[in-house]
């Protein structure tokens, strides 16, 4: 009885050690806002994930239609190849698109180190090691300004061993008010404790897009809870009395994909000699043997319907994924590309009406969304579509970071829509 008795015990203790979800916010000592650094301006840069580009009109979002018209809307903002959510959400803070991020997709593998990078994989997710460039809160950490994060791809990951100083482990147990509380109570800090930029996410919109579809009602509603928050965010920080800019974006689009048509593993791959990673939108192949690649390549070139293969080396240089982009030597030998609207379903799972991914040159729907007010803006401002990699350098502008690293944006988008003391 005394030995089920332990068992037991233990068994409660792995629940609670394992099963909880952390909801408790971690915060690095014995930093803070140097004298100078506390005049900057604030910056919330909030990320709605799959919202895309139509949404705002599409639903009648009509709070982010009457804070943009105040401030600044782009047609659209394209997102980097491949369309998806940790590369993109990388992108928008690094500058870098993904092949020189490191970041080359949700999963990939790493030849350098044999081993795998999964989004669903929490303890790789947290290792900086992964991941290269300097996100911006890493940039304005290390010049004495200091940042939150109730979200973002990477933040709970220590990049050149900096963390925001405030952050979270991502997790969707956090009521919406809750989180918003969380971001007045860092902005009502001393001074000298007070974050300058905080990042801000919603996953839900996607989940809904994938689930139901990009134009079912279940999206449409979780487009008007976004709203509503937004707004809630947006009064709850007008109460504080400090100037603040707010930045609104999304990863990517969405788009209705053909479930009834899904492509199977082609036959002329032999997973005994290929690493086989991705599925849905984009599958990379990773040779064991190089000897292997040519053969297998042109056996599915021959094979190929509704699909495009492409070595490494003569993937269209418009996508910025070929091998000469391949930094970090992470993308596969062998890339297989569905035709818009099909998609991959290499393992029978079950298929969702909704899917992101494409290339956004081809496709429209991948397209995402750029909004932005605050004082540091133009007001009454519209703007045609811009690449993601840009809002590194708009953020750093309004913050006055300096960098002297590689990015792949420019300052233009800074200078179209900043006033001028900002740019």
């Amino acid at each position: 009885m005394k030995k089920h008795a332990t068992l037991l015990l233990f068994f409660l203790w792995a629940v609670a050690a394992f099963g909880q979800t952390d909801t408790v916010q971690k915060i690095v000592p014995g930093r803070t806002n140097s004298l100078a650094q506390q005049k900057k301006p604030y910056v919330i840069l909030i990320s709605a994930d799959g919202f895309r580009y139509d949404y705002v009109k599409k639903y009648q979002a009509s709070h982010l239609l009457a804070l943009s018209n105040k401030g600044v809307r782009a047609a659209s903002m394209i997102p980097s190849y491949p369309s998806v959510t940790f590369p993109n959400h990388y992108a928008l803070v690094s500058g870098l698109y993904p092949s020189h991020s490191g970041l080359v997709n949700n999963a990939f593998y790493d030849r350098n180190r044999h081993d795998s990078y999964f989004m669903s994989d929490k303890v790789k997710v947290a290792d900086g090691s992964w991941y290269y460039g300097s996100p911006l809160w890493v940039l304005a950490e290390q010049q004495h300004i200091l940042s939150a994060s109730f979200y973002w791809v990477a933040s709970e990951a220590a990049i050149q061993n900096i963390t925001p100083t405030y952050y979270y482990t991502y997790n969707e147990k956090i009521s919406i008010h809750n989180r918003i509380n969380e971001v007045v109570n860092w902005l009502n800090l001393p001074p000298e404790k007070r974050p300058h930029f905080i990042t801000f996410y919603f996953p839900q919109v996607d989940h809904a897009g994938h689930m139901y579809g990009p134009d079912a009602p279940e999206t449409g509603r979780e487009v008007h809870f976004v709203d509503s928050a937004v707004n809630e965010l947006t009064q709850a920080v007008k109460v504080i009395g400090l100037d603040v800019n707010f930045v609104f974006v999304s990863d990517h689009g969405m788009t209705t994909v053909d479930m009834d048509h899904p492509i199977g593993i082609p036959a002329a791959i032999d997973t005994s000699k290929f690493i086989v990673s991705g599925d849905g939108i984009l599958v990379e192949l990773y040779a064991k043997d190089r000897a292997d690649v040519k053969t297998t390549y042109n056996c599915l070139k021959q094979e190929a319907k509704d699909y495009d293969v492409y070595l490494k080396t003569n993937v269209p240089a418009s996508l910025h994924y070929a091998q000469t982009d391949d930094w970090h030597n992470r993308i596969g030998d062998i890339l297989l590309i569905p035709h818009y609207p099909r998609v991959f379903n290499l393992y029978n799972k079950k298929t969702h009406p909704g899917w992101h991914g494409y290339n956004p040159a081809l496709v429209k729907d991948m397209h995402a969304t750029f909004l932005a007010w605050g004082p540091a803006f133009k007001p009454h401002t519209l703007i045609p579509a811009f690449e993601n990699v840009n809002v590194f350098n708009l953020v750093k502008s309004i913050l006055g970071l300096k960098y002297t690293g590689k990015v792949d944006g420019t300052d233009k988008l800074a200078h179209d829509i900043l006033i001028k003391e900002h740019q």
